[in-house]
């Protein structure tokens, strides 16, 4: 017991705040204003795993965790591509998954875009070349965007979604 409420109150070797919680506020308020201006109110996102090994998946959930709570500067991620705006990529596309990586690009509304998140998803990931995979999203759908990583953090996404929507913006494509 007296472990205990010495650990309770004793002086922390942590200081509670995340190193990268400034830069991450910063480029949320960015990502937030982007969005007004290219989306209206909100993105939706859908993202679909068309065969990856998880590791872009886990910074992607951490994005809609409570520490990052992306929802807060107006991006969610959707359970049905009809209700998305961008359909999100990650993994290297294996020939089991194209048809469905196809019919849920089928599904979207027009316009839509597609955005490749991590190396497998780019074309240059280890799992390229293999026989049961037809290579990087790019191979089977028009990818509007790339955001390179293995695994991208949440912050590089973030700053990814930023990057496009001004790539959208130049073009006038919105």
């Amino acid at each position: 017991m007296r472990k205990i409420i010495i650990n309770i109150f004793s002086k922390k070797l942590s200081s509670g705040k995340y190193p990268a919680t400034e830069d991450f506020e910063l480029t949320g308020l960015r990502l937030k204003e982007h969005v007004s201006r290219v989306f209206g109110r909100s993105l939706a996102i859908r993202e679909l795993d068309s065969g990856s090994d998880n590791s872009a998946e886990i910074e992607l959930n951490n994005l809609s965790a409570p520490h990052y709570d992306i929802e807060r500067f107006g991006v969610s991620f959707v359970a049905s591509p009809r209700h998305a705006d961008v359909l999100l990529i990650t993994g290297a596309v294996t020939r089991n998954m194209q048809e469905a990586v196809m019919r849920t690009y089928a599904a979207m509304p027009h316009p839509c875009w597609v955005i490749a998140v991590g190396d497998d998803a780019c074309g240059e990931g280890l799992l390229n070349g293999s026989y049961g995979v037809l290579g990087g999203a790019d191979k089977v759908l028009p990818v509007d965007f790339k955001i390179p990583g293995n695994p991208p953090t949440p912050l590089e996404i973030m700053r990814g979604l930023i990057s496009f929507m001004e790539l959208l913006r130049q073009s006038g494509k919105h």
